[in-house]
């Protein structure tokens, strides 16, 4: 089964500094039947005014993972660790307990536009504080794993993370290892059909859509298309 979630109807800000899209429930926008999807917590897209930053603060125990995809970051933690992030680039922070995270556009003129996701992290595992990859020109690679699979970012957690960069007519056929994933469109258009229920769903750009039961998926780009997808077998 595919439903999808779009754009239109996420929740949304518009604080001046930052602008946001929330798929799920965080900050002021709250909808119980939205908190999450397995352990997939939170999925933004979010843009920062030039020379905006969040506060520190603590997290759950979660991977945050930052997908910049214009203008440029700095990630710091209470513990004296700096990360610069630019566009085409991902950085991976395994929060800890008693720990503060901030956020830098570090640009005094560039809006800093990103992707934020945040994954359940299991208690028994633990991974470098950072992590941090350019993302390759490529059709399809890897983005996140639970092993570090092929030079991808090592999540605490049995999720895979795929980053899809098609053109216009192109196709691939990606398996599903579990039983839920979703799929999101960062930008461009894209027509998604599971193989098990051969539904097909038309999401338009920044659209997502909940993925249940399907062996493997289809995503053949209408236009250009950039989008995620994340396979979540637990």
């Amino acid at each position: 089964m595919i439903t999808s979630r779009t754009a239109k109807e996420c929740g949304t800000a518009d604080f001046g500094w930052l602008q946001a899209r929330y798929t799920f429930s965080f900050g002021h926008y709250f909808d119980p039947k939205l908190m999450g999807y397995a352990s997939l917590r939170v999925l933004n897209q979010e843009v920062l005014a030039p020379g905006a930053s969040f506060q520190p603060r603590t997290y759950p125990r979660v991977d945050v993972l930052n997908l910049v995809l214009q203008g440029s970051a700095e990630y710091r933690d209470s513990e004296g660790n700096s990360t610069g992030v630019s566009a085409g680039e991902a950085a991976l922070l395994s929060t800890q307990a008693n720990v503060n995270y901030s956020e830098l556009n570090t640009s005094t003129t560039r809006p800093l536009t990103r992707m934020q996701l945040w994954l359940d992290a299991c208690p028994e595992h633990e991974n470098p504080l950072t992590q941090k990859m350019t993302l390759p020109e490529v059709t399809h690679f890897l983005l996140a794993s639970p092993d570090g699979e092929n030079g991808s970012l090592q999540l605490r957690q049995k999720v895979w993370i795929h980053h899809l960069d098609l053109a216009a007519g192109e196709k691939i056929t990606l398996p599903v290892r579990g039983p839920r994933a979703y799929l999101q469109s960062i930008h461009g258009q894209v027509d998604a059909l599971g193989a098990a229920s051969r539904e097909l769903q038309k999401l338009a750009c920044g659209d997502g859509a909940f993925i249940h039961q399907e062996n493997s998926l289809t995503v053949c780009a209408c236009t250009p298309l950039r989008a995620l997808l994340i396979d979540m077998p637990l």
